[in-house]
């Protein structure tokens, strides 16, 4: 069975989670790098980490990698691949992205256009053909070319992995399925502990919280562009590795894990995307304001991702809102609180300084992650 090096990108500052999420697979990695991690798979491998990997945009096999500083460089570069090891006689190919960063080389549509026609002129004498009917599966490459070295990668994922397929209601500004997930796994919550999102949006949080706990994988109900890659991986594999995380599918945990937000079509939509989800039963979804947050409980998490004021309309609201977040957290003293915001005022309006702080980009947008952590809950005396 073939061993593919595959790239697996994500947000800038996920790298670590990332790569535990891999290595629990039981796949080798090969590189770490600013926003991707490579690793080596087999074909049953491409199946099982684009089912279940819930930190990375997507996967790419990685076909080539050359220095090119001219476009006759690239040219050449790019033909010298062995195209026929990916692209199968009547497939539908083309460069679907190119970025370039640092490198001579600079024009995406130039870059897309070159390549593709050096793919065509080496696979022209391997099939004995002077035109490709492109009637097949589609084989979307995307290459980067990163201080004039091209990287080119094969998608095997199709639509980013971030479209789990549940998140069909939508509200503003909602923080994107991977990059929830990764955050959830930088913290120390585990399934037994308490979690509570009070500006839950469309339920991402409460969600990607209730499948990691109830042990979902994220790409069970949806379809992937590599399952028509049949010259490559073996329907078989596909199907085992759906089966594998059917298996492993744990419904009967019992988990305290609650979404609030002040506005009720969000909460409409949060309870249609858990229901999809099929968590609806692990999350307690509500109507409620910040500011009448409280649990009887200790020892709990808030994990949120609270109103930037990104609109010049709402910017002024910001400092009296976080204020009230403040107090609402000190009902909560013995808590962990966990607060993704682009607002510079969070630690001074909540009134605490934070334990941590991560800068993560979220989309374009700089943000931090706040960390204030509360203490640890004694240990259980299983006795």
């Amino acid at each position: 069975m073939a061993v593919y090096e595959i790239i697996a990108p994500c947000h800038f500052g996920m790298e670590a989670v990332l790569k535990r999420e891999i290595y629990d697979l039981g796949y080798e990695i090969s590189e770490v790098s600013d926003g991707k991690v490579t690793f080596l798979a087999d074909e049953e491998g491409i199946a099982r980490a684009n089912i279940c990997l819930r930190t990375t945009e997507r996967l790419l096999i990685k076909v080539a990698s050359f220095k090119a500083r001219t476009w006759d460089e690239l040219f050449e570069g790019t033909k010298a691949v062995d195209w026929e090891r990916f692209i199968p006689k009547n497939a539908k190919f083309y460069v679907a992205k190119a970025t370039s960063i640092k490198s001579k080389l600079f024009s995406p549509s130039d870059i897309q256009s070159i390549m593709k026609k050096a793919m065509v002129e080496h696979l022209k004498p391997v099939y004995k053909i002077s035109y490709f009917p492109e009637d097949g599966a589609t084989y979307p490459l995307r290459v980067t070319i990163m201080k004039d070295v091209v990287t080119i990668g094969l998608d095997t994922s199709g639509e980013s992995l971030h479209k789990r397929g549940y998140r069909q209601a939508t509200v503003k500004a909602p923080v994107t399925e991977t990059l929830a997930a990764a955050l959830i796994m930088l913290t120390p919550w585990r399934e037994d502990r308490i979690l509570v999102d009070p500006f839950c949006g469309s339920g991402t949080f409460p969600i990607e919280a209730a499948m990691i706990g109830a042990n979902i994988a994220p790409g069970m109900n949806r379809h992937f562009l590599a399952e028509s890659y049949d010259n490559l991986i073996a329907k078989k594999y596909w199907k085992d590795a759906f089966d594998e995380a059917n298996d492993m599918v744990r419904l009967d945990v019992s988990m305290d894990i609650q979404g609030y937000d002040i506005d009720p079509d969000a909460i409409k939509a949060a309870i249609e995307n858990a229901d999809r989800a099929k968590v609806g039963d692990l999350i307690h979804l509500q109507v409620r304001d910040v500011k009448d947050l409280s649990h009887r409980k200790k020892y709990g998490f808030v994990i949120s991702n609270p109103p930037y004021g990104e609109r010049l309309e709402t910017k002024e609201d910001m400092p009296a809102l976080y204020k009230t977040m403040g107090e609402a957290f000190k009902n909560l003293d013995s808590w962990s609180i966990f607060l993704l915001t682009s607002f510079e005022g969070t630690e001074e309006c909540i009134g605490r300084k934070a334990t941590k702080n991560r800068k993560i980009y979220n989309g374009m947008l700089k943000t931090y992650f706040y960390q204030f952590m509360g203490p640890k809950p004694p240990k259980r005396n299983d006795k």
